[in-house]
């Protein structure tokens, strides 16, 4: 089942909207604007990133919340970047090659891991969030399965090596 949006907070609307429209290529597709709990106000943005699921961020105005809280969902707390971060489906290998490009194109440095079932690249948005598109490059299997559960049960398993991460600078574009 696919799931309905995920809401964040940003403390910079007109960046996290350019990164999210321009950069990310998705749809602004509905604010709500509406009073909030502490006697302020705070707009919803919902984004659509395709097949009508959404993203959804919340700019806050209300001095009860303040101005200075943390939108970094992981970092924010405490954990390292890649602990919570947001993944987007990319359906295939020149799809992702085109999405890194456009990141590139922006000033974006991207990192790129092959994990060896599925290729990802990584970057950071404006709120600090680590955000990923994912191409599946293996089907998964029964054994696959029954591995995930076997490594689920093992309270002490045999650990991988890390994946090799490649890293590319942001270019230049001709006017």
């Amino acid at each position: 089942m696919a799931f309905n949006h995920v809401a964040l907070a940003t403390r910079d609307l007109d960046a996290t909207h350019a990164f999210y429209t321009q950069v990310m290529g998705f749809t602004l597709q509905k604010v709500v604007a509406a009073p909030t709990d502490g006697g302020g106000w705070a707009k919803h943005l919902f984004y659509n990133t395709g097949d009508d699921e959404l993203l959804a961020f919340w700019d806050l105005h209300d001095d009860a919340i303040g101005d200075d809280f943390p939108t970094a969902i992981s970092t924010g707390v405490g954990l390292p970047a890649w602990v919570n971060h947001l993944a987007f489906n990319a359906p295939t290998l020149n799809d992702l090659e085109a999405r890194k490009q456009v990141w590139r194109e922006h000033g974006i440095t991207v990192a790129e891991i092959d994990h060896g079932w599925c290729t990802s690249i990584y970057a950071t948005d404006p709120n600090g969030i680590l955000v990923e598109f994912c191409c599946l490059t293996q089907a998964f299997t029964d054994a696959d399965q029954a591995e995930a559960e076997r490594l689920l049960a093992d309270p002490h398993p045999a650990l991988e090596s890390p994946p090799a991460v490649t890293i590319f600078k942001p270019v230049t574009v001709s006017a």
